[in-house]
């Protein structure tokens, strides 16, 4: 009898966790040793002297990245996996907004680590700082935090405004909370943002639904944070 009740309990184990659905892996998180791999990017101009989504002017000669959720002010060693040559640099932009990388170098970081011929690299990113918040951080703090945030889904971005509304306004419908956001560009690129999230992982499930969702039209849908001084225009 207790063997036979044993075995009941363990297929019952069994049957629900065949049952439950696996959550979608979130982004890499702001804590100090999280690690990020994939492919990373660099930008220069037009961007060097516009303002960054910190509200500090971007100089691509310094050492600085774009990351679509990490707080500004982390600090992230990155190394490119094709020559180990690694470079530390500070999270003060939002980007890459391009389905599948993770990260924008500036100029000098790219150099750093010998990416510019190839345009892109496979990197291994590492927090190293990851402070609530830096008010001037031009070096590492040496106290890791984590700071607090709300996230979104970026599902397209667009040149032509016109196109951008039709795509909001199908998922406002369909999801509840959809609203463009201007960045600045040649030509300006409207991206659209789905949710409001508390936490990067609640952000991380709306994007796995808004992904497996046929009619929505947004297969390489993924997560940004919210930035309450970013210059972008929220409409």
């Amino acid at each position: 009898m207790k063997r036979t009740l044993c075995m009941a309990v363990a297929a019952g184990i069994l049957l629900s966790g065949c049952g439950a659905k696996k959550r979608a892996r979130p982004p890499v998180a702001a804590r100090l040793g999280s690690t990020e791999t994939g492919t990373a990017s660099w930008y220069g101009h037009p961007y060097h002297g516009r303002r960054a989504a910190n509200g500090e002017i971007y100089d691509m000669e310094k050492m600085t990245a774009a990351h679509r959720t990490l707080p500004f002010g982390t600090w992230l060693e990155v190394k490119n996996l094709s020559n180990d040559k690694t470079v530390k640099v500070r999270i003060t932009d939002r980007g890459p907004f391009v389905q599948g990388r993770i990260l924008d170098l500036s100029h000098a970081a790219a150099v750093s680590i010998a990416m510019i011929g190839p345009g892109v690299a496979k990197v291994k990113c590492t927090v190293v700082v990851a402070p609530v918040q830096v008010a001037n951080a031009s070096a590492p703090a040496a106290t890791p935090q984590r700071a607090p945030g709300l996230f979104a889904v970026q599902t397209g971005s667009f040149a032509d405004r016109r196109n951008a509304e039709r795509l909001r306004s199908s998922l406002e419908r369909r999801y509840g909370n959809a609203r463009l956001v201007a960045r600045d560009a040649q030509p300006v690129q409207w991206r659209v943002l789905v949710g409001r999230e508390a936490t990067e992982e609640d952000a991380t499930v709306l994007a796995e639904r808004i992904r497996t969702d046929p009619d929505a039209q947004a297969a390489g849908a993924f997560v940004v944070r919210l930035d309450e001084a970013a210059p972008d225009s929220i409409q």
